[in-house]
């Protein structure tokens, strides 16, 4: 098998952590991954409450800033929320508020966070005038390997400048925020039309030309002059993607309302997918291999509110090169609309040496019913029904309806004679996934 990624080991660039808060100072928190991971971008939700909101802080910002993507505000000071960037983790401190007002709760005793973490790790600036590259300077953080990017520039509010994002690829995703004040987030996803954006709410794609109607480069993106993108004298923070072979992907999938749901195919095992209905209204979804360890996946965070984890709803399995769907709810699976995604990765399909990565199972039941006569006291063997459920529930109510179907099929004097009834069992079964 042909070698497929240059990342066999993801976790040297993404890395998802569960931790407890403790309310304690230099509270260090160390990743789980097999290899040390210095995080540039930090992304943490408070999972057991609602009100507390998506916190995200970057290395190029600075360890005391950070933004809410449920909120439009500009970004507040947390002098002892995140203390600092660790060789293998992040280090946190006793603040629970910030100045701007609102609530990033990363430290509470006992409750439970997540936090996803992504490395960058190489400084760049760029001076637009000196080197010809680009029309507003613009500085950073990137890993050329991983196609990611943290970029800063300040807005001049005119319509067509271009920015150097650092990549030596295009980026098919990036998230722009006002970081100097309040304005909405701004997403750019080139698998949609370049002439739409998406924010952090519950809307669908705007038709707005926010970065000018023009593709990013392997050089630059390009914005025009609306507030939220390129407002004269304000400071910005770019967040930039290009899409990595068995490591991230970007893209777009259509619904079609049915619990056996469409297969997402990434070339991966997932550890990390966010997703968003783009032809309409719904909130975002954000799901792990974390929270979840094994299909199907029942736990998801909405990026665009401060709600508390949604748990219990099963909807998705992680499958060892993409995900399926497994619900009919709108906000990832209505019929023929149209979904966006993020995706990165815990494993690739197949790495450098060609092996491929180990499938998910998943916990399922199968339905078997017998035809027992009471007169002789005998069951005849079990009949399987190709039939897979979820959970015994669903097994065991689907048993009610397939029992009084096949004794229908039966001839009435053969059922009243040898007084013929059914009996059901479900059955637990491991079902693997690739």
């Amino acid at each position: 098998m042909a070698a497929y990624t240059t990342i066999d080991n993801p976790e040297l660039y993404f890395q998802t952590k569960l931790y407890t808060g403790n309310d304690s100072d230099n509270h260090s928190i160390t990743l789980d991954g097999d290899e040390n991971m210095q995080p540039d971008f930090l992304w943490i939700k408070q999972r057991g409450d609602a009100g507390y909101d998506h916190s995200l802080t970057d290395s190029v910002r600075g360890n005391t800033k950070m933004l809410y993507t449920s909120q439009t505000i500009g970004e507040g000071t947390h002098t002892t929320g995140v203390k600092s960037f660790d060789s293998d983790g992040f280090t946190l401190g006793t603040d629970d508020g910030d100045s701007g007002g609102s609530y990033a709760n990363l430290v509470n005793y006992s409750k439970n966070y997540v936090a996803w973490c992504w490395k960058a790790g190489t400084s760049f600036t760029n001076d637009a005038s000196a080197t010809s590259i680009g029309d507003l300077d613009s500085s950073g953080s990137l890993s050329q390997t991983a196609g990611f990017s943290i970029c800063a520039y300040t807005g001049n509010g005119t319509s067509g400048e271009t920015i150097k994002h650092g990549l030596s690829t295009a980026p098919k995703i990036i998230i722009i925020k006002k970081s100097s004040g309040g304005d909405n987030w701004t997403m750019l996803n080139t698998n949609i039309s370049l002439n739409t954006h998406l924010h952090f709410t519950s809307d669908g794609a705007v038709s707005d030309p926010m970065f000018n109607n023009t593709a990013p480069t392997t050089s630059v993106f390009t914005v025009d002059s609306d507030g939220q993108v390129n407002g004269d004298g304000n400071v910005f923070i770019a967040y930039c993607w290009s899409e990595v072979a068995g490591y991230s992907k970007f893209g777009k999938y259509t619904g079609n309302g049915n619990a056996n749901g469409p297969f997402v195919w990434t070339g991966f095992k997932p550890a990390f997918v966010m997703w968003k209905k783009s032809s309409g209204t719904e909130d975002w979804g954000l799901s792990d291999n974390k929270r979840d360890t094994s299909n199907v996946i029942g736990n998801k965070l909405r990026p665009n509110a401060s709600t508390l984890e949604h748990t219990g709803n099963a909807h998705m399995d992680f499958l060892s090169n993409g995900w399926k769907w497994r619900n009919t709810n709108g906000e990832y699976n209505a019929s023929g609309a149209t979904y966006i995604y993020l995706a990165f990765a815990e494993a690739p399909f197949v790495n450098s040496n060609g092996v491929p990565c180990n499938a998910r199972w998943s916990m399922k039941f199968i339905l078997l019913i017998s035809v027992c006569s009471f007169l002789q006291n005998e069951c005849k063997d079990p009949i399987e029904f190709n039939l897979r459920f979820n959970t015994w529930k669903e097994c065991a109510l689907a048993a009610f309806d397939a029992s009084k179907k096949y004794l229908n099929t039966m001839d009435e004097k053969t059922v009243n004679e040898f007084r013929l009834a059914t009996k059901f069992s479900c059955e637990a079964i491991k079902e693997t996934w690739w």
